[in-house]
């Protein structure tokens, strides 16, 4: 359940990236939001938008070129002792995308599940070592059996539940899922979202879902924040995103979703977004269009949209 407590704040965050000897891509380009405990929170956008460089930069994974991050009170990239690092990664896990690639096929499930627990020292000795991951396969819907097995004898789904014990291992307050579906087959996809649902209730996690299926990110999430080109666009509660969607990127790609409805889908009109449709002149930033609801806009177009949505 959510709370009106911050557990991270990102504030004008960026990453940029060198090419070559004088080119720079600007994969995160100075974004802000929060997320409060017990919520999940999406991020959402094509490929290349720089969702997932914003995850890892969070988690640490790059340092960032600048702007700040601050879990639960305390600067992530500021200067940290080896204790401190390890104290903030036990506290904050990452799901990855790739379930094929992200475990280690010399390794047993056994060990793969149980490198949390042996580096933060966890387990008293190997009987309590076993045990752990042992109810940590049933957690996620694995049979205790599975321990001794290597990663090529399970599907991209049972993968998947793999990662995410390993997440769970240190009992973290926040995990970074990280396209954690877009491997999978779509009849697959359900039962992972819903697994991390009932997760997050048994053990009142915080989470930041990336991805790029806007619809499951719905599912999923209480608030949704929408990414262009290293920018969030738009930012408010799933249901408003939904019913009053008002920057052009988040239209276009409400109008991708298909339905199973034949109907609709002959008539659904796919509207293509084009850039050039902002106000050259004005200075882009994320205004408040109404409580909770953020556009990154001009004051010229701050107004025009506020227009929209009050004539809805």
């Amino acid at each position: 359940m959510a709370t009106n407590e911050k557990l991270l704040e990102v504030k004008n965050l960026k990453q940029h990236f060198k090419v070559g000897r004088k080119g720079v891509v600007k994969a995160v380009d100075g974004i802000t939001f929060d997320i409060y405990k017990g919520e999940t929170f999406g991020l959402v956008g094509e490929s290349g938008c720089g969702k997932s460089t914003t995850g890892r930069t969070i988690i640490r994974l790059y340092n960032a070129t600048d702007g700040e991050v601050i879990f639960d009170g305390e600067d992530v990239h500021g200067a940290k002792s080896k204790q401190e690092l390890k104290k903030f990664n036990r506290k904050m896990q990452m799901i990855f995308q790739d379930p094929y690639s992200s475990l280690n096929p010399r390794k047993t499930v056994l060990d793969i599940i149980a490198e949390g627990i042996d580096v933060h020292g966890l387990a008293k000795n190997e009987k309590e070592r076993k045990e752990r991951v042992e109810e940590l396969l049933e957690t996620v819907g694995l049979n205790r059996e599975h321990a001794t097995r290597f990663p090529h004898e399970f599907s991209g789904g049972q993968r998947q539940r793999i990662g995410i014990a390993r997440a769970l291992a240190v009992d973290p307050e926040f995990i970074i899922a990280d396209e954690p579906i877009s491997a999978l087959d779509v009849s697959i996809q359900a039962q992972v979202v819903n697994l991390l649902k009932k997760l997050q209730k048994e053990r009142e996690l915080t989470y930041l879902f990336i991805a790029h299926d806007l619809s499951m990110v719905k599912y999923i999430s209480d608030r949704i924040g929408v990414m262009y080109m290293g920018h969030i666009v738009e930012l408010t509660t799933s249901d408003e995103l939904y019913k009053n969607p008002v920057h052009p990127y988040t239209k276009s790609l409400l109008s991708a979703i298909p339905l199973p409805d034949p109907d609709y889908e002959r008539n659904r009109t796919r509207i293509e977004y084009d850039p050039s449709v902002h106000d050259q002149d004005g200075e882009m930033t994320l205004r408040e269009i109404k409580p909770g609801h953020w556009v990154r806009c001009t004051e010229r177009e701050f107004q025009q949209y506020k227009r929209e949505l009050e004539n809805n």
